[in-house]
């Protein structure tokens, strides 16, 4: 069934460090070899194999309107006709930052840059050039990309300072990074009293993405936004994944609560190479050349990316897509929820708008420690099980399903249908 898949995996093992341009890509943690992808179109991808698949992974959430959308894919031709990229300025790029200043209220200003991982190192380092501090509070289980003060593991209590969760990560700058339970005010609160003169900035997934899909709890993220304040320090949300997903505004919209800086990627590429991060005209007016704190980048607002992107901030804007995305999600949600209730399996199953998580597990997910107690082989079997049946999941029971308005109720069904024989053959080996 996946022989071609088969073969140039192990040809580009060869090549690339374990055959694929990003860890996420992998499928070892559902012990499958990856599939290698020829074409999208709508709510389908299709494989080197030419297995057809509904796909619930969406490039990792970009692809809000289903691959292919026809407006999108005009601007892109039309931009590629003109040139690819000039390192200079250009009209498209205003037109873009305009567009974002419209939607998200707490951004006056905004700079492009290439990647999810550029905007939050870059916003990090904003927060520390701005408030002349060096430490800062991430949530244990939020990922907020690849950058060096990110990727740190709790200690062993709120102040304790963390210990570098990569090789190559200085200890001394691990030192600066305090990781604490996400939707945890006790332990928030003890670190500010502790240490809240040090603190440049608290980090925040506003919804949890990346150790499933895990929603703030009891007004956590307006908590958040008095304890920053209240200690001068700055509220960076890192709506890489939640930026024009749960609505115009993002997860601050839905949540009515600003943050100093909102870090934003994905859908605003439409699919293609981008992230940028914005804020007040007070804050972003220290980045160069403006101000003193550094940053730059040759492809950033690339003409290519930045046509896409117009074209997503003009489609989000339609009246009623937002509502349709959370009625098709609540759909699935409600079909697995039924099933839930016929089979004897420790499932849980978390909704945000049109982000969705399984997770095989008995406890309410509300926290890093509370998602690692799903069962990872059984979400690998799950996993093996609904790619027979054509139905395409995320390869890690830590990631979300990204629904899209290209998924038709037919589909919804036909997922709901695949995943009750999967569970219930699931149900029979345990």
């Amino acid at each position: 069934m996946y022989e071609r898949s088969l073969e140039e995996y192990r040809r580009a093992c060869k090549f690339l460090p374990g055959g694929v341009n990003s860890p996420a890509r992998a499928f070892s943690s559902v012990k499958e070899n990856p599939l290698f992808i020829k074409k999208a179109e709508g709510s389908k991808v299709y494989d080197i194999d030419d297995n057809e698949y509904i796909d619930f992974i969406g490039s990792w959430g970009p692809m809000l309107f289903g691959h292919g959308q026809e407006e999108v894919v005009t601007a892109v031709e039309e931009q590629l006709e003109k040139g690819t990229s000039f390192g200079a300025p250009t009209i498209i790029e205003t037109e873009m930052a305009q567009e974002i200043v419209k939607l998200v209220p707490s951004i006056d200003r905004v700079r492009m840059v290439n990647s999810g991982t550029e905007a939050t190192m870059s916003a990090l380092r904003l927060a520390r050039g701005y408030t002349g501090r060096d430490k800062v509070i991430k949530f244990t289980g939020n990922y907020h990309g690849h950058g060096d003060s990110f990727l740190i593991k709790a200690g062993s209590g709120p102040a304790t300072l963390g210990l570098p969760d990569s090789p190559g990560v200085p200890g001394d700058l691990a030192k600066l990074t305090i990781s604490v339970p996400y939707n945890n005010k006790e332990y928030v609160e003890k670190v500010f009293t502790e240490q809240g003169d040090e603190i440049a900035a608290v980090i925040i997934e506003p919804v949890a993405a990346n150790m499933g899909v895990v929603p703030p709890k009891d007004d956590f993220l307006k908590f958040l936004r008095e304890i920053t304040a209240a200690n001068n320090s700055l509220l960076i949300f890192d709506e890489v994944i939640t930026g024009f997903r749960l609505a115009p505004g993002g997860a601050q919209e839905y949540y009515d609560t600003e943050p100093d800086l909102t870090c934003l990627g994905k859908i605003i590429g439409g699919g293609l190479p981008v992230g940028a991060y914005g804020g007040k005209q007070e804050v972003m007016d220290e980045v160069a050349p403006v101000g003193p704190v550094y940053q730059a980048g040759t492809l950033s607002g690339n003409p290519l990316a930045m046509a896409a992107g117009y074209q997503m901030m003009k489609l989000v804007q339609k009246e009623g897509i937002y509502e349709e995305l959370a009625e098709k999600a609540g759909q699935l949600v409600e079909g697995l929820n039924e099933i839930q209730a016929e089979v004897e399996l420790p499932l849980n199953i978390n909704q945000v708008g049109s982000l969705v998580s399984l997770y095989f597990t008995d406890q309410e997910v509300i926290d890093y420690e509370t998602a690692s107690t799903a069962d990872t082989d059984l979400y690998a079997d799950y996993f093996q099980g609904m790619l027979q049946k054509g139905i395409y999941l995320a390869p890690s029971q830590f990631e979300a399903m990204f629904i899209s308005l290209a998924h038709s109720e037919e589909e919804i069904q036909n997922t709901i249908k695949a995943a009750a024989e999967v569970l219930k053959e699931l149900e029979q080996t345990i």
